[in-house]
C-alpha cells in the first residue's frame, strides 16, 4: 500500500493534522469561542431550516463569559493533557455580522493571546468591503482562515433549506477572499432532502474549480427546535444510512483535489438535541468506516480529479 503524502497516520485523504504539523511543526488545537454574535438571516427569515438555537455553535464557549475567559478556560484544560499551539475559533452564529469597530474589539482581544492563527465562521453574504480590508490586514499578522457555509451548490436545495443566498453570492465571496490570499474552508452537508448522490458529488467537483483550501463535510442532522424538525414530523423524509453516507463521502473524496484539506469528515451534534439519524453520534465509528471503505476500494483523495 502506498503512503498518502498528505497524511501522517495512514489516512487516504489530506488530514488536518498533517496540514498543521507541516505548517507549524506542532500539534495545533482550535479553541471554540462564542462572541455572542447573531445571524441576520435568522432574525429576518427564520434562518436555515437545519440550524440549531445555538447558531451552529453547540460546542463553542460560554457567551456569558468574556472571550479571554473562554480562551483561557479551554487552554488550561488542554495544557493538562497536551502540548501544542492554538488557533482562536469564532464558531457560533455569523462572526462578521457586526459593525467594524465591534469586530475589531472582538478579534483583537484574541489576537493578543498566545495564538498562531484565527478562524472565523461566517456567511458569504455578510462580509462588507471594509471588513474584507480588515481581514486582509489580519491575514498579514497571523494565519487567518474564513469558514464559509455553503451546504450545496444546487439552487433548488438552497431555496428549500432557506439558505438566504445563492451560489453566485458564495462564489463572489470566495473570489474576494482568495484575491486577498486568505485561507478559505467551506462547509457542505450530505443528505439534504431531494439530493441524489450525483448532486452531492457535483458539489465537491465545483469546489475544486474555486481553489478552496479546506472543506468540512457534514451529515444532515435533524435537531430539536428547528424548522427541519417541524418538516420531518409532518412528513418524514429519507435520511442517509451510515453505509450510504460512507459510500458518498468516499466517492466525494475521489473527486476532491488532493491539496484540499479535510477539516471534518463527519459532523457531530449534542446527544440531547439530536432527533435523527442516531448513527451520527458515533463519530469515530463513522470515521473508521470511511477508512475501511477507502482501503477496501484501494482509493485515495483526488484519484478521479482528472476524470471530469
Amino acid at each position: 500500500m502506498k503512503k498518502f503524502k498528505y497524511s501522517l497516520d495512514n489516512k487516504r485523504y489530506h488530514t488536518l493534522n498533517y496540514f498543521y504539523k507541516n505548517k507549524f511543526n506542532s500539534k495545533v488545537f482550535k479553541i471554540s469561542l462564542n462572541a455572542n454574535f447573531s445571524c441576520p438571516h435568522k432574525i429576518n427569515n427564520e434562518g436555515c431550516i437545519f440550524c440549531s438555537k445555538m447558531g451552529s455553535g453547540d460546542f463553542a464557549g460560554n457567551k456569558f463569559k468574556s472571550l479571554s475567559e473562554q480562551f483561557e478556560d479551554v487552554k488550561k484544560i488542554m495544557n493538562k493533557k497536551w502540548q501544542g499551539k492554538y488557533i482562536g475559533y469564532f464558531q457560533a452564529n455569523t462572526n462578521t455580522y457586526a459593525p467594524l469597530p465591534i469586530l475589531k474589539e472582538k478579534y483583537e482581544e484574541i489576537l493578543n493571546k498566545d495564538i498562531i492563527g484565527l478562524s472565523i465562521a461566517t456567511r458569504p453574504d455578510c462580509i462588507k468591503k471594509e471588513v474584507y480590508d480588515y481581514l486582509e490586514d489580519i491575514n498579514k499578522r497571523t494565519f487567518l482562515t474564513i469558514e464559509l457555509g455553503l451546504q450545496s451548490i444546487h439552487e433548488k436545495t438552497l431555496k428549500y433549506i432557506n439558505r438566504g443566498h445563492d451560489l453566485k453570492c458564495f462564489v463572489e465571496c470566495v473570489n474576494e477572499l482568495k484575491k486577498r490570499k486568505i485561507n478559505v474552508v467551506v462547509h457542505i452537508i450530505n443528505g439534504l432532502p431531494n439530493e441524489s448522490k450525483e448532486d452531492m458529488i457535483e458539489t465537491v467537483k465545483f469546489l475544486n474549480t474555486l481553489k478552496i483550501n479546506g472543506i468540512k463535510i457534514h451529515m444532515l442532522n435533524i435537531l430539536k427546535n428547528t424548522k427541519l424538525e417541524e418538516v420531518y414530523k409532518v412528513k418524514p423524509f429519507k435520511l442517509l444510512t451510515l453505509e450510504e453516507y460512507v459510500d458518498i463521502v468516499c466517492t466525494q473524496l475521489e473527486y476532491l483535489d488532493e491539496k484540499i484539506v479535510i477539516h471534518r469528515i463527519c459532523g457531530d451534534a449534542k446527544k440531547s438535541d439530536l432527533i435523527a439519524p442516531k448513527w451520527t453520534l458515533k463519530k469515530f465509528v463513522v470515521m473508521n468506516e470511511i477508512d475501511k471503505e477507502m482501503k477496501k476500494r484501494n482509493i485515495y483523495q483526488g484519484d478521479k480529479v482528472n476524470n471530469f
